[in-house]
């Protein structure tokens, strides 16, 4: 790994195990927190961590899945850190960097590199399947919990140590009293079940046998039953990409450290959980001790970065088992020694395991002296339409039209060149991800002209910190603004960076604290680019995305939304809209605009002031899409501040003016309407006979597509 310089450190948790998450929540609560001008970034396939000691129950429908997901957004920002969602592929050791896929987008020329000056594993494990059998691995966890949704007739879950007999009885708990019954059996090993005294074998024995589970020893000559669906509980290791990168490890891949965490000869290089393991007390992967490990964790990781003696970690010899039997009782074993079954060792467990998930998912940073208002990032922090319209009016002694983009040469005589510019404080905390989102954002003013992407510029402001961090966070932004250039067709031609004059807040990390503008230029047809206006009686409006992304990031800094609303709405975002200029075109697509900042009603209000004053929009405010979980966000108050300032285009709906609504709305999809949208949909105007084809035609690669209303004359 490469060491920080110039006073700065970027130290990276990779994976969201067991041990990273409570070393968060340490940090959260300001117990060994890394030292000032540390820049620490958590890197996790999901923005939720599933905790392990809850599974079985919601294997068994015992409690909602939503029950064991740790929000890690939510922890990274209570702990001051920031987060990124994506799977790690790789690490290049000699370099300091973790290779990176983002599941929002697909793999390009321009692999993602994440630096690292100091680096945490916690990477979790994967199951190993016993060679030549095929099956349901019951690692990773996420895959295996949507495969349980609907199970097979016949599944036979192989394997002989806790997790096997859990998660048969768990399965048992799940199908009892179902229409159509599956059949369950446990495959173990040839000597049975490998747990310990030969009593507490039998005990468990009777308890699989008791729910009608049939336990076959495997054979040789036929390791799985015929007509099953094998689920594979045998046994884990790391994931390959370690033992790949040149770590030590032993033969599970696990990669083998001191007694302080730190990797063996890689003093950069801490491991923990199940991909760790310390080489002078080995013990079995298990979230017994990786919650154990998190204490000693965190305050070395805190040492390393200050050049202080780290502690050693003294791992206990046995940890305590509770395993469930799926009918509301559970078994206590720590090492020979076992008790149980009983109901009141079940409801220990569940009140070990919900107090866990209520420390974890309830931890708060620690209170501050500030009361400023939290102010909404993206385009949330753009100026309102007001004092924006009356200070051009005032400089041009005139209102002005707005434009989406500006033609600003004639390349020939029949095509024009068209620039805009666009740009907003950081929307999230990964840097990659607001470049390739402020990217697209930018672009959708070309797109809504019929354009597209040719060329852009960006403008990058950085927060005062190390020159080290200061490289770091450029080259991850303008890495996302390349991604989403070259997947346009588009050439990244330069920009300008500045420095924050203000020192950084302590409470936010860095990359929250950049702001970025891209420039965008492109071409189009004299005869094909389209305005704003003017509308037409007989056209159909179709909106080309969800609306709500206001509101869900707004609730997302106040800790108020759902992991999996905020994930839906940025795996849309994400995606570019530039293929769709295209389609727009053939279906007669006339005019239109991308809504943004100032709403839907803000940006259509533009066009009916495009547009002659007997034209009239009917809206239908019942068809208009909004993401998961906006219209509830709206419900419960959540606002962005922008959002009572575009409140003011509500007046369009008077019953005479030129919007009205086809059908009496609720107060939410009334506010839903004058949401500020960053990366937010077009808004197209075509002849009415086209559009429901055309809808049709977007479904598959723009979900959320809708018919909004129609243009009428008055």
């Amino acid at each position: 790994m490469r060491a920080g310089h110039h006073g700065g450190h970027h130290l990276v948790l990779a994976g969201g195990g067991h041990s990273h998450v409570l070393v968060l929540r340490h940090w959260a609560m300001g117990r060994w927190r890394p030292p000032p001008g540390t820049a620490v970034t958590m890197v996790s396939r999901k923005s939720t961590s599933l905790y392990s000691g809850l599974i079985p129950a919601v294997l068994a429908e015992q409690v909602h899945p939503s029950a064991c997901a740790i929000d890690l957004r939510r922890l990274c920002a209570a702990a001051g850190v920031s987060f990124v969602e994506g799977e790690i592929t790789g690490l290049d050791l000699e370099h300091g960097q973790l290779k990176l896929h983002h599941h929002l987008v697909s793999p390009g020329p321009l692999p993602r590199l994440l630096p690292c000056h100091w680096l945490s594993l916690d990477v979790g494990s994967v199951t190993t399947a016993p060679e030549g059998v095929a099956g349901i691995p019951i690692k990773p966890l996420e895959p295996f919990l949507d495969w349980c949704e609907h199970l097979p007739p016949a599944v036979e879950v192989m394997g002989s140590g806790v997790a096997a007999v859990e998660v048969v009885l768990a399965l048992a708990a799940r199908c009892r009293g179902r229409r159509q019954p599956c059949a369950l059996s446990l495959r173990t090993a040839p000597n049975g079940l490998g747990l310990g005294p030969a009593r507490l074998v039998h005990r468990l024995e009777q308890m699989v046998k008791d729910q009608g589970i049939a336990i076959r020893p495997m054979a040789r000559h036929r390791p799985v039953t015929p007509g099953c669906t094998t689920v594979l509980c045998t046994g884990s290791r790391a994931p390959a990409w370690l033992q790949e990168s040149g770590l030590p490890c032993d033969p599970r891949g696990r990669v083998l450290t001191d007694a302080t965490m730190a990797v063996q000869g890689h003093g950069h290089i801490f491991a923990s959980g199940d991909c760790g393991v310390v080489a002078s007390a080995p013990r079995p992967a298990s979230g017994i001790w990786a919650v154990g490990a998190a204490p000693v964790l965190a305050r070395n990781l805190q040492a390393a970065l200050q050049g202080d003696s780290l502690h050693h970690w003294r791992p206990q010899s046995h940890g305590l088992v509770l395993l469930g039997d799926g009918q509301g009782r559970a078994m206590a074993q720590r090492g020979a020694f076992w008790l149980g079954p009983h109901p009141w060792l079940w409801r220990w467990k569940q009140h070990l395991d919900h107090r866990f998930m209520a420390m974890v998912n309830g931890t708060r940073p620690m209170a501050t002296k500030s009361k400023e208002p939290m102010i909404c990032r993206g385009c949330g922090a753009k100026l309102p339409a007001q004092p924006l319209s009356r200070a051009l009016e005032q400089l041009y002694g005139e209102p002005q039209q707005a434009q989406d983009a500006t033609p600003v040469a004639r390349l020939s005589p029949d095509h024009l060149l068209l620039t805009s510019l666009d740009g907003f404080p950081a929307l999230l905390s990964d840097p990659w991800l607001n470049g390739r989102l402020t990217t697209l954002h930018s672009a959708s003013d070309l797109w809504a002209c019929g354009a597209h992407v040719e060329g852009l510029q960006t403008l990058v402001t950085l927060p005062r910190c190390s020159s080290n961090l200061q490289q770091d966070l450029l080259a991850q932004c303008l890495g996302g603004v390349r991604s989403a250039a070259q997947e346009l067709g588009g050439d990244l031609l330069g920009g300008h960076s500045l420095q924050a004059i203000d020192a950084p807040d302590p409470r936010q990390p860095l990359p929250l604290q950049m702001t970025i503008g891209v420039s965008v230029y492109g071409s189009v047809k004299v005869e094909q680019r389209w305005q704003k206006g003017p509308l037409r009686p007989g056209d159909a409006l179709v909106l080309s995305r969800p609306l709500g992304s206001g509101v869900i990031l707004a609730a997302a800094q106040a800790n108020g939304a759902s992991p999996p609303w905020v994930d839906r709405m940025l795996s849309i975002m994400a995606q570019s809209q530039q293929d769709l200029v295209q389609l727009l075109r053939r279906y007669g697509c006339h005019a239109c605009t991308d809504v943004t900042g100032f709403g839907l009603l803000g940006h259509l209000g533009e066009m009916v002031k495009a547009s002659p004053p007997a034209m009239v929009v009917q809206l239908n405010g019942q068809a208009i899409p909004a993401y998961d979980g906006a219209l509830e966000l709206l419900k419960a108050g959540y606002a962005s501040t922008l959002a009572p300032h575009n409140a003011e285009a509500l007046a369009l709906l008077a019953p005479q003016g030129p919007i009205q609504l086809q059908h009496q709305i609720s107060a939410a999809p009334r506010s839903l309407l004058v949401d500020p949208q960053t990366c937010g949909p077009l808004l197209a105007a075509l002849p009415a006979h086209g559009a429901a084809d055309l809808v049709r035609a977007m479904a598959a690669t723009y979900p959320g597509s809708a018919i909004i209303g129609t243009v009428q004359a008055s």
